[in-house]
């Protein structure tokens, strides 16, 4: 019985021993280590450097107004206008057409291009269309386009920068046809400019008409909104930019600026007013087009145009 007792009492332990080996440490250490990552994540790199510069300099400004709030969508009522805005590719989401429409070669072209657009197609009744648009004569064809998705001002000159290029930016005052606007955006594309400046209030935006005069550019030339055109045109001038301005009378003709060698922002007035008091007190240079033909002043895309290709040719 006392040996017994002796055994019930006897302390024991399940402690192992000394493990022979390396516990996986050696085999963990000739493991790879996966892909090498992109040059803009390798601490060190050119790339990494001019992202992480990048980012701080977007977390310095507010953010982009792509994606921001938006108004409703533009509605394009009418078979031509509808096939025009169609052909010249024009964003739009859906077609609406009318049920039972008597089908002739431009809704067929309209239906075709639509299909091939991959956009929706919705069939609705005539008196839902003319409620849609306020009873408008839209001869069974209606195309819906949403908000243009406008850019910060100060996205303009980040790019430009990134790339290594010097800015080249147009900023309208007062231009309120939206055709003018579509016309300008498209001698930016033309000449290499890096986009387009409109004031946020009382001029003209991206309309569905201000997209079809530029030709499909307005896909590839961001145009950005500004709350308040002097202080965005002194925040540029921060950036090292020049702010020159189109005035008839300019105290410097165009063949004489250097400053477009440069980067510079181009301002156009309105063809009735010119530039704002604000604005044109803003400006380093007044700059005018000399007129030999002896006319009192050009629109404003023909203005920015005539100007963009002084610059262009100042950069080849």
């Amino acid at each position: 019985m006392a040996g017994n007792s002796q055994r019930r009492n006897r302390r024991t332990s399940n402690k192992k021993g000394a493990t022979v080996g390396s516990g996986g440490q050696r085999r963990r250490g000739l493991e790879g280590k996966g892909p090498t990552p992109p040059a803009s994540m390798r601490k060190g790199h050119k790339k990494n450097r001019l992202a992480n510069a990048q980012a701080k300099q977007a977390a310095r400004r507010p953010a982009p107004r792509r994606g921001g709030p938006k108004g409703p969508n533009e509605l394009v009522v009418g078979r031509n206008s509808v096939v025009e805005a169609l052909r010249e590719g024009v964003p739009a989401k859906t077609l609406y057409v009318q049920q039972y429409l008597d089908n002739d070669e431009r809704v067929r072209e309209a239906l075709q291009l639509a299909t091939d657009k991959g956009l929706n197609l919705m069939e609705a009744p005539r008196p839902e269309l003319d409620r849609m648009t306020n009873g408008l004569n839209h001869q069974g064809l209606v195309l819906s386009v949403p908000p243009y998705d406008y850019a910060h001002p100060e996205d303009l000159t980040a790019a430009a920068f990134a790339d290594g290029e010097d800015p080249l930016i147009v900023a309208l005052d007062g231009i309120t046809d939206p055709r003018n606007l579509g016309a300008v955006v498209r001698s930016v594309s033309a000449f290499g400019g890096h986009g387009v400046v409109v004031p946020e209030r009382r001029a003209a935006g991206m309309t569905a008409s201000a997209w079809k005069t530029s030709a499909g550019t307005a896909a590839r030339t961001p145009v950005a909104r500004a709350t308040n055109m002097t202080r965005m045109l002194e925040a540029y001038q921060k950036e090292g930019l020049m702010v020159v301005g189109l005035a008839a009378d300019g105290d410097v003709e165009l063949h004489e600026l250097d400053a477009l060698e440069g980067p510079v922002v181009i301002v156009v007035g309105s063809e009735g007013k010119g530039l704002s008091r604000l604005v044109g007190e803003t400006c380093d240079f007044r700059v005018r087009i000399p007129m030999p033909g002896g006319a009192e002043s050009l629109n404003a895309g023909v203005a920015a145009g005539v100007v963009l290709y002084e610059a262009a040719r100042r950069r080849a």
